[in-house]
């Protein structure tokens, strides 16, 4: 319907949006001439089609009521004229010789009342004409009844993506000159978005914190600034806004590659820069250990980029091309960060050389040289049970259960997950669009906020009377439709075969009874047809976001069918066991469901809503769902690599299976926990973004990090572990001589620089220590 709507009608191809003006004693004559002169000056403009004021359309509107009772008061007035008419022909008939004057009295009278009557009957027609087009009209105004508030519609000639942020802001400024006669005016939130700034300062907190968790980790403003400058280059985010030149997309688009570019270019470059770190410090020469760190860190920092690339780009599976595309944006990002890890990182490193070492680092080591590195303290420190990975250990079942239970608790408000695209009620409520929401649902309906488009096709053949009176009888039928607030013809095909209908529901374009309008309407279109003959679909944004909120809710289980999928079969070759990888994707799932019912919590039911800015509590962004799951499995793949990977190391390397679970946990955990705090830091600084849309976003992936790393990867995995033991680590042989042999953990590039260190000693340090012995 769309397309035809777009052929039809070249005009309506564009995108619209609204402003209100509000004046507290009503307008008066000078505020409504500065409004219609500044909408005209608008309208002026080489990207708008049309503005027009609301003050002249509510005349017509007005304009039609009042020549209804004009003409029904001329018809009321002439009726005793006409009846005396009738009465004195009613007289002349009765006579029944009539002599030739009164014969010609008789016949000059009849043709009288012959016009007279003609004239009613015509009068009588337009009058229910008129009524009927009233009646078209009833429900809809462009100015309130108490006379102080009114709202006009701009469309433009390109869609609202393309817009240029310097048309919104010029929208404003040539609207805004009417401020000068005391009125407010409030722009909906199709002019005042703008993502041409992304940064704003809650992003600029995530990012400072972000960094201060580096320095602490790190040791040096050095070592801390290069994760940091690495994502930045590697953000990608201009070949994002190179992209938009050629694919409409989406603001949230940038936003989302901004995000992820930041948060896995920190975390990436951070695994590889502290495995280095560790290695020169227990001895290692510098290009050999940076060749190390990439063989080792880098390859499990590839794995999980990969896991993230991949998720993100299955989003194609949706069948939306928007999320197809805002989908394989964020997946190029995240592998643009992934490939300056693995190549700028490594080369930054040795041209630094010892300066990625604090110099109290160095002396430190000094003092306890040789094999000083986070494989023995861990192996020390998890041989005394002590820290969180030493009591999780000791008390697995209580720990293991009360951490199920609690996730199990956070993500019982995701059963009542309703999702549906945000309007204005959702920005912050001191905006100009919050406000604009606002006024529109105070004076005019909640439904005003977003019409639905209903598109007919008549019958051809028609006569312009027949076409008129479909019109009226199709908006009768529409105006049936339960939650229906008003339902008016708006516009006409030049070949009068399409007619296009504006239908107001009663409340607002994302509430939960819209939805049902939308297909109570499409449930609607059979009885249309059948009874007027006419065929009718619906577009518009308020119809096109449930059908999007749909087909999102339809393409969800078999997306995180397809994800869960890629994690078992992943995580059974990297890990080579039947129990890791159902472990990691049952707590990958457990993290997934408490983010869900966090962010039900909170944006859907308004809990702290005064905390997170959340003024108008109402449906979950509807693809936020696929995003999370996407984003979230690939970084949850990501901390399961690092925390396992040390335990099955320890395994392989002889120590019983319970105690190499506190090893290759006190060996994984710290680098963990930084980079699960870098992670959130930066997501959550996104929680107060200019753009809400991206909002319960930056919450769900900031919420969901948290759960994952600290409840899932570093409690609920360590605990479940220990308990199995050593069948943790069973595999069918046959399984074993099939599976490709994934390493991940970089044992090959381990063995061969140790094979090569044996091969070359020196055999008179053997002849010498035989000596000694």
């Amino acid at each position: 319907m769309l397309d035809k709507l777009k052929t039809d009608f070249p005009s309506s191809a564009g995108g619209s949006a609204g402003i209100v003006f509000e004046s507290d004693n009503g307008f008066n004559d000078a505020q409504k001439t500065a409004i219609s002169d500044a909408l005209k000056n608008l309208a002026t403009k080489s990207y708008v089609q049309s503005a027009v004021s609301p003050f002249e359309t509510q005349a017509k509107l007005d304009g039609a009521t009042a020549q209804i009772a004009e003409g029904q008061k001329k018809l009321d007035d002439g009726a005793p004229q006409l009846a005396a008419g009738k009465a004195q022909l009613a007289q002349l008939e009765a006579i029944p010789q009539k002599p030739a004057a009164l014969e010609t009295q008789y016949q000059a009278l009849k043709a009288q009342i012959d016009a007279a009557e003609a004239d009613a009957a015509a009068g009588e027609a337009k009058i229910a004409a008129a009524k009927l087009q009233a009646a078209s009209s009833q429900g809809l105004r462009f100015v309130s009844e108490n006379g102080k508030a009114a709202v006009a519609q701009v469309q433009f000639k390109v869609s609202l993506y393309s817009l240029e942020p310097s048309d919104r802001k010029d929208v404003q400024s040539i609207v805004n000159a009417a401020k000068s006669t005391g009125v407010q005016i409030y722009f909906s939130k199709e002019i005042t978005e703008d993502v041409s700034e992304l940064f704003g300062p809650a992003e600029i907190i995530g990012v400072v914190i972000a960094f201060i968790v580096l320095l602490v980790m790190l040791g040096t403003l050095i070592a801390a600034g290069l994760p940091l400058i690495m994502a930045v280059i590697g953000v990608g985010v201009g070949g994002t806004f190179a992209l938009t030149g050629v694919i409409e997309m989406s603001s949230i688009s940038p936003m989302l590659a901004l995000m992820l570019g930041l948060a896995v270019g920190i975390d990436y470059s951070l695994f590889i820069v502290n495995r280095h770190r560790q290695q020169i410090l227990a001895g290692m020469e510098m290009r050999e250990s940076i060749a190390r760190a990439t063989g080792t860190s880098g390859k499990a920092v590839l794995f999980a980029g990969l896991t993230v690339v991949i998720a993100l780009a299955a989003l194609t599976i949706s069948g939306l091309p928007f999320l197809g595309v805002l989908g394989l944006a964020a997946a190029a990002t995240v592998a643009f960060a992934l490939l300056i890890a693995l190549t700028l990182t490594p080369a930054i490193l040795s041209l630094l050389g010892r300066r990625i070492v604090s110099r109290r680092a160095w002396r430190k080591n000094a003092a306890h040289p040789g094999e000083a590195d986070a494989k023995s303290e861990a192996k020390s420190h998890s041989a005394k049970g002590s820290g969180w990975g030493g009591f999780v250990t000791r008390h697995p079942i209580v720990t293991l259960a009360a951490s199920v239970l609690a996730l199990i608790v956070v993500a019982l408000p995701a059963a009542s997950l309703r999702l549906a695209l945000p309007d204005g009620g959702s920005e912050p409520v001191d905006s100009s669009a919050f406000k604009s929401y606002q006024a529109i649902e105070k004076n005019f309906g909640a439904g005003m906020n977003g019409p639905i488009v209903v598109v007919g096709e008549l019958p051809s053949g028609l006569t312009d009377a027949q076409v008129q009176q479909a019109q009226y009888n199709v908006a009768d039928k529409l105006r049936s439709v339960q939650n229906v607030a008003a339902a008016v013809p708006v516009a006409l095909s030049n070949d009068k075969r399409t007619a296009v209908f504006q239908v107001i529901p009663k409340d607002g374009p994302a509430s939960a009874s819209t939805v049902q309008v939308v297909h109570d309407l499409r449930e609607a279109g059979k009885d249309i047809k059948a009874s007027t003959g006419v065929q009718v679909g619906l577009t518009g944004q308020t119809a096109a976001n449930v059908d999007v909120s749909a087909k999102l809710g339809g393409a969800l289980p078999l997306y995180l069918a397809v994800v869960v999928g890629l994690s078992l079969i992943l995580l059974l070759s990297v890990f080579r066991s039947i129990v890791v990888p159902l472990l990691a994707t049952g707590g990958f799932l457990l993290s997934l469901a408490a983010s869900f019912g966090g962010v039900v919590a909170v944006y859907q039911w308004g809990w702290l809503g005064s905390v997170f800015d959340v003024p108008h509590p109402a449906a979950v962004l509807s693809f936020l769902p696929i995003i999370v799951i996407g984003v979230l499995f690939g970084l949850a793949m990501d901390y399961q690599v690092f925390i396992t990977s040390g335990m099955r190391e320890a395994f392989a390397h002889g120590e019983n299976a319970k105690q190499a679970v506190r090893t290759g946990f006190g060996h994984a955990a710290k680098v963990v926990v930084a980079a699960a705090i870098i992670m959130t830091s930066v997501f959550a600084g996104f929680i107060f973004s200019h753009l809400t849309m991206i909002r319960p976003m930056g919450f769900a992936l900031a919420f969901g990090v948290l759960i994952d790393a600290f409840v899932v990867r570093m409690t609920i995995v360590p605990a479940a572990m220990h308990l199995l033991g050593k069948s943790a680590w069973w595999l069918p042989k046959w399984l074993n001589k099939i599976l490709p042999d994934v390493d991940v953990e970089g044992a090959k590039v381990t063995a061969l620089h140790e094979s090569a260190e044996t091969a070359t000693a020196d055999p008179r340090d053997e002849d010498l220590a035989d000596a000694k012995v």
